[in-house]
């Protein structure tokens, strides 16, 4: 028989934590090894025990939840961080992913879900609840640019290092134009420099 999944539970909500408490009661391959409603004692606690994965309430009254998650890493790096708020804003579902956590959960989610992003945490994968996926969904295509057909003949001369005379000469526009195309593309990209521009529209396949 596999060892149960280690989990550990840090929320200062006691209605929360009962609830978890008594679901994953009744799922043998998940151990509920220790639940805390502060941050600090959880991070003593891993420092000396091994835990597979940690859910961390993103608002916790010793240390805010994207420096706890950042503490809870280094404490233990092996251990993955699930967040769980009620929160779900894009904003702090990107920060908390870049402090280290590996998945985002609402603690409105049913419990198949909590299951299922614990999972998916420990086999590498981002542990994100279906709301919190489409708020990231939805986000991503709010950020991508509309770039009319002559931007893209621009951006692609760009990405070959060709300067403002030479993409003029090779689109038949003057110079001066193609430094307005070049503008509206740094604008439109949001990137400080044709390097930036470039490396940016690559990631987003307009290259």
């Amino acid at each position: 028989m596999e060892q149960p999944i280690k989990l550990m539970i840090i929320d200062d909500h006691p209605v929360v934590l009962q609830g978890f408490t008594y679901m994953f009661q009744s799922i043998p391959e998940i151990e509920l090894a220790a639940s805390f409603t502060e941050a600090m004692p959880a991070i003593g606690y891993v420092e000396k025990t091994a835990v597979d994965v940690a859910l961390l309430d993103i608002n916790l009254p010793d240390v805010y939840g994207i420096e706890a998650c950042q503490l809870l890493r280094k404490a233990r790096p092996s251990m993955k961080v699930l967040a769980i708020s009620n929160v779900n804003e894009y904003s702090i579902i990107k920060r908390m992913l870049e402090s280290g956590a590996s998945g985002y959960i609402l603690k409105n989610c049913s419990a198949e879900e909590v299951i299922s992003c614990i999972h998916q945490v420990l086999r590498g994968e981002p542990g994100l609840s279906e709301s919190v996926r489409e708020v990231m969904a939805n986000h991503a295509k709010a950020d991508i640019p509309i770039v009319t057909h002559r931007e893209q003949q621009v951006l692609a001369l760009l990405a070959q290092g060709l300067n403002s005379v030479e993409i003029g000469e090779k689109i038949f526009i003057s110079p001066a134009t193609v430094e307005t195309h070049r503008r509206h593309l740094l604008r439109k990209f949001n990137a400080a420099n044709v390097a930036a521009l470039v490396h940016r529209a690559n990631e987003m396949k307009f290259i």
